[in-house]
């Protein structure tokens, strides 16, 4: 009950939204159009269900990841 809690509070979904629409800005500075207007529709989604947002958020941290020359560390 408490994790339902905290994924449905206020806050998280703000955060969550936040999170999405900083990965479609990124997607679109890349040139990927068609991720970022993917991921700013999730946004849309992720303020009703957060849990999407952060399922859509774990996933493209993986693929960047696997992605050589990513630039992460």
């Amino acid at each position: 009950m408490g994790l339902k809690r905290l994924l449905g509070s206020r806050a998280t979904r703000s955060l969550t939204v936040l999170s999405v629409c900083k990965a479609a800005k990124r997607a679109f500075d890349r040139g990927s159009r068609t991720r970022a207007v993917l991921l700013l529709g999730l946004a849309v989604l992720a303020w009703k269900w957060a849990i999407l947002g952060l399922v859509a958020q774990g996933v493209l941290t993986m693929l960047r990841a696997r992605k050589p020359g990513s630039g992460s560390t």
